[in-house]
This record gives structure tokens, C-alpha cells and sequence, in this order.
């Protein structure tokens, strides 16, 4: 019989400026043939909570290290993988230069309004479908809770 691979959690951030306004990261992907959008995220590294995976990953490929966090939820992979995703809200920012690992080096930061980056997300225009949830979930749940008046 073959081995199963082993699939790890991984973790994906929606930071936040003080302004409100969203770290995004876009990159040009031969594979898919084309530029998109995503927010700073990746798989855990052995030993790691979900939450320091998030914390690495966006001092990583964004820059950005944050004073608040706020776990927005977790989905599954798939059905039969056991591996899941787990979402955050990163607040209290503070921005400095980015550790970009070999491959990743044509990820570009920008800063887009929560309006924005939804259009995008309804546009196509994210890879993955981490990001777009990520997004709504944040925007949803505003600054005081589902349905708060942070929206």
C-alpha cells in the first residue's frame, strides 16, 4: 500500500491597520497562468500552535508583527483530511521588513480598504478560498462581535 502524505494545519491572517484598512499580498502564479491576491498565511511548522503559525507567517511574508489577535474560526481541508485551516484577526500593528522564503520572492504588500478587498474576493480575483473567508468573517464580526457596529 502507498503512504498517505501527512497534510498540516495552516493558518491565514487578516491584519488590520488602525485605519481599518487590510494587508494584502498579491503574487504572479504560473501555474494558475496570472497575478492574484491573498492574505499572509501558510502551513504549521512542527511544534507550533495554530496562533504562532499565524504570527510567523505574517512577520514573514507581510512584515507585520501584532498586539491583537482575534481566531476567527478553522474549516477542514476536506472530508477525509484531517488537517484544517485555522482563520485570525491581527490588530495593533506594527510593520517592518519582510523574510521572504525562496519562492516567495514576488510577493508585493499592499493596503486595501475591507470594501475592497470583498470586491475582489467576488471578483475571482484570490487563489484560495481561505482569504475571501477569512475576509468576510472579520468584516461580519467587526470590532465588537458578530454583527457589531465595527463593520
Amino acid at each position: 500500500m502507498s503512504e498517505v502524505p501527512v497534510v498540516r494545519d495552516a493558518a491565514v491572517v487578516v491584519a488590520r491597520d488602525g485605519d481599518g484598512l487590510v494587508a494584502l499580498l498579491s503574487a504572479h502564479f504560473p501555474a494558475h497562468r496570472g497575478d492574484f491576491l491573498f492574505l499572509p498565511g501558510g502551513r504549521r511548522e512542527a511544534g507550533e500552535t495554530p496562533e504562532e503559525c499565524a504570527r510567523r507567517e505574517l512577520r514573514e511574508e507581510a512584515g507585520i508583527t501584532a498586539r491583537t489577535w482575534r481566531p476567527l474560526g478553522s474549516y477542514a481541508l476536506g472530508v477525509c483530511v484531517p488537517a484544517r485551516v485555522h482563520l485570525y484577526e491581527a490588530r495593533g500593528l506594527t510593520c517592518g521588513p519582510q523574510e521572504l522564503a525562496a519562492g516567495e520572492e514576488g510577493f508585493t504588500l499592499a493596503w486595501w480598504s475591507m470594501a475592497e478587498a470583498l470586491r475582489a474576493a467576488a471578483r475571482g480575483r484570490f487563489l484560495l478560498p481561505a482569504g475571501p473567508l477569512a475576509l468576510f468573517l472579520a468584516d461580519c464580526r467587526g470590532e465588537f462581535g458578530v454583527g457589531g457596529p465595527g463593520r
